[in-house]
Order: C-alpha cells, then sequence, then structure tokens
C-alpha cells in the first residue's frame, strides 16, 4: 500500500484502517487454515525467495549504499547487509518452521468436572502481531513465517534505511501467499516512510492484538510509551561471561572470543567479562591479548588494569553498556555470588553465562541469575530461535509475562477454554 509523505493525518489514518482491517479479516482465516496448507505455502515461500535472489541482492545494495552515504555505523550497515548465504538461511529457516509441529488447536491441558463437564485449554493464534524494527532485513521472512504457521496476520513495519530490501522481499513473499488463494491480509506491509504511521497503528487497538518492536532501545521505548496494545519486547542486550576459578581456561577463551567477536552487533553478543580474582592473573593477559588480536577494544575495573594496565579503565556506565561492537569491558570479582549480584543489577535480563566445572557454582548461577536465558558452559551467541529449535524466532523477549527468551510458534500462541457439556446447567 503506497503512500505518500505529504498526505494529510486523515488519510494516513484511512490508509493504515484499511491495511489493519484486511489484517484483522485474514486473521480470522488463518485460525482455521490446516496445518498441511500452512507448510505447503512456507515452503513455497522459501523457494521464492531463492528464485528471487538476484532482485533482492539489488534492493539491499541500493539500501547499503545509501546508508554509507550517511555514513551510518559500521554495525548498523552489517545488520543491515544481505548475501547469497544469509538469503539461504532465509529460505531455510522458512523450510524448517515448516516441519515444525503447529501449535495451533493442541490441547495444553484436559480435565472433568464432577458435574460431567469435559474442560480443554487449547492453543489458538494470538490475532493480529504487528512487528516494528530496524536494520535487519531478515526480520521480514522471519516474522511472516512464524506468524503465518501459528496462525496470526502480521503487518511488519521496517526501518526506512531497509525499505528496499524489506519490500523486495515482502513482495516476493506476498505473491505466493495470493498465489495459495489466501487473504491478501495474511502479511502487510507498510510501504510509507511517514513515522506517523507507526503512531497511528500503535493506536489502533481495535484490529491488532501484539506490537513487537525489535532494534534500538529507543525505539522499543517509544513503542511501549505510546502503544494501546500489548507490547512484548526487550530493551537492550547487556549480556556477561563469568569464567569461575575452576574454568577450563582453553574452552573460556573460545567461549568468550565466540561471543564478543563472531558477530558483535546483536543483542546476545557479551558486552562484560566477569574473572574469578583466583584466575585473573593467569588468564587475563592470555584473553586479553586474543581480544586485542581480534581488534577488540578491553575496557578493565582497577583490578584488571593491575594486571593488564595498558588497557582503557572501565567507568560505571560500562557496566550498563550495550556496545554492539568490538567494545568488551572486564571486571575481577572474588567469587560466583559477586558475578550473580553484578549480573543482577548492570544486567538487562537478556543472556548470561557462566564457564565452570564446579557444578555447585553452575547450579548457583542457574537459579540466582534473572535472566531469560543462563548458560554453563556454553557461549550466549545461542539465545537466537534458529539455535534453540524453534525454525526462526519473531524476537527475544525480557518480560515476565507470556513469554520470556526467543520467541517461536508457541510464544505466538494464547489459549482458550473448550468446555463440553451434556445439557448441564448451573444450580
Amino acid at each position: 500500500m503506497k503512500t505518500s509523505k505529504k498526505q494529510t493525518s486523515a488519510s494516513l489514518k484511512k490508509n493504515m484502517e484499511k491495511l489493519a482491517g484486511k489484517a484483522r479479516d485474514a486473521c480470522r482465516v488463518l485460525a482455521s487454515l490446516d496445518s498441511k496448507k500452512k507448510n505447503e505455502v512456507l515452503c513455497a515461500m522459501g523457494s521464492a525467495l531463492l528464485d528471487h535472489m538476484g532482485l533482492i541482492l539489488e534492493a539491499n545494495r541500493k539500501d547499503v549504499e545509501a546508508a554509507q552515504k550517511k555514513r551510518l555505523s559500521k554495525s548498523f550497515i552489517e545488520r543491515l547487509t544481505l548475501d547469497e548465504r544469509r538469503i539461504c538461511e532465509m529460505a531455510e529457516s522458512l523450510g524448517e518452521v515448516s516441519k515444525l509441529d503447529d501449535p495451533v488447536g493442541v490441547p495444553i491441558k484436559a480435565w472433568a468436572r464432577p458435574n460431567g463437564l469435559q474442560i480443554s485449554k487449547v492453543r489458538v493464534p494470538i490475532g493480529v502481531i504487528l512487528v516494528i524494527y530496524e536494520a535487519r532485513p531478515n526480520v521480514t521472512s522471519d516474522c511472516a513465517g512464524l506468524c503465518f504457521k501459528s496462525g496470526n496476520a502480521v503487518i511488519l513495519k521496517g526501518g526506512s534505511d531497509a525499505i528496499r530490501s524489506n519490500e523486495a522481499i515482502f513482495n516476493v513473499l506476498q505473491r505466493e501467499i495470493v498465489r495459495a488463494g489466501l487473504p491478501s491480509g495474511t502479511i502487510s506491509f507498510v510501504e510509507t516512510a511517514d513515522r506517523r504511521a507507526v503512531d497511528v497503528l500503535l493506536q489502533m487497538d481495535r484490529y491488532i492484538n501484539l506490537v513487537m518492536p525489535r532494534g534500538g532501545e529507543s525505539l522499543i521505548r517509544e513503542v511501549r510509551d505510546k502503544s494501546r496494545i500489548p507490547v512484548i519486547k526487550h530493551y537492550k542486550g547487556v549480556c556477561h561471561i563469568f569464567v569461575d576459578a575452576s574454568a577450563d581456561v582453553a574452552m573460556a577463551k573460545n567461549i568468550v572470543m565466540n561471543a564478543k567477536v563472531q558477530r558483535p552487533s546483536v543483542c546476545n553478543a557479551v558486552e562484560t567479562l566477569l574473572v574469578h580474582q583466583d584466575i585473573a592473573e593467569g588468564f587475563l593477559p592470555m584473553m586479553v591479548q586474543a581480544l586485542q588480536d581480534a581488534g577488540v577494544e578491553v575496557r578493565g575495573c582497577s583490578r584488571t588494569r593491575r594486571v593488564m594496565p595498558n588497557i582503557r579503565r572501565a567507568v560505571e556506565a560500562d557496566w550498563y553498556a550495550e556496545y554492539l561492537d568490538l567494545i568488551l569491558s572486564v571486571k575481577v570479582v572474588k567469587d560466583v555470588r559477586e558475578a550473580i549480584d553484578h549480573i543482577n543489577h548492570y544486567g538487562s535480563s537478556h543472556s548470561d553465562a557462566i564457564v565452570t566445572q564446579d557444578q555447585q557454582n553452575a547450579e548457583l548461577f542457574l537459579k540466582d541469575v534473572d535472566s531469560a536465558c543462563v548458560y554453563v558452559n556454553a557461549s550466549t551467541r545461542f539465545t537466537d530461535g534458529y539455535q534453540f529449535g524453534l525454525g526462526a524466532e519473531i524476537g527475544i523477549s525480557t518480560d515476565r509475562l507470556h513469554a520470556r527468551g526467543p520467541m517461536g510458534l508457541e510464544e505466538l500462541t494464547t489459549y482458550k477454554y473448550v468446555i463440553r457439556g451434556t445439557g448441564q446447567v448451573r444450580e
């Protein structure tokens, strides 16, 4: 639905209502769609991405060139950039979602009452989901696939810097939806760059059931503040790794390097390294050198700088920072309890890990760290719907209600009670 930046507020609202209304109509059809049909369409969508790879890459090239001219950050451009491998991963993700069990209609629990009523609690789609995101074009296909499989209609609002990429991907997927005889409102794309469109959509609780913002903290807070619709979110990923006194040093080095260096621009990359005081003198020189060799700027507390005096001093703001870049803060702690307290105070309840051979410390860490995902002897980079076997994810939640961590198919459903009787009346 093409709209103009110069349109009036009334016409913008009318256009968004039309778009949201089509999504609402579509979700009623999707709620009863059988799994076989869903899976056929998902596979067709994945094949279509591969068939139109050249078109998508050309659109993405224009977005990347525009971002470079605007001198946007390297981490932003990295998230924006598509290549053949990433498009293949998008197609593969749709295929994986097609293989997953359909959660819609699955009984969660069933029981009988003494009066003979048969009650069951059954999974159903949420309805219409609005996804607001910024620079990652793969979100377009991931969210479309997950929402479709879980019986939800989705409205996609990507950032203006990825508008060509997102529109190209959407058009490819939309053609397969229409070709399959499904409502066009099954997946919708807000094509206007007018920022007011989001404000209008966030007031449409009559049509939209859930909002999922994906992007920087400022975007997410703005959505939360403006929305009349429930919002599931995480503000940022301040992820930690604690290297315990008993840690396998080679394992710890490998985990830290992976969590920081493999893809530093994502929310599950580590931002703070905590090191037990008993191994600091032996571990830090090797670890810091490896990080610096990989281009990482290391910032340390006073105890860290006693061992590594040439690194930059970490200040209070560093412990709260989500760098999304090749920067890592390091703090020496006296024990696992101090590490846990630091994480619970400064962290964002996203993903945190301990590297240890001490089972008691591992269990204490798992129990007391208040995060959506807690790891023992593994990289935080696994906090990802695909890596968890969910096929993909619509986002990661650090909220406590409804869903936490990577959100896959089950998290895109709610439930209703189904009651079967034989003429019972209440006395």
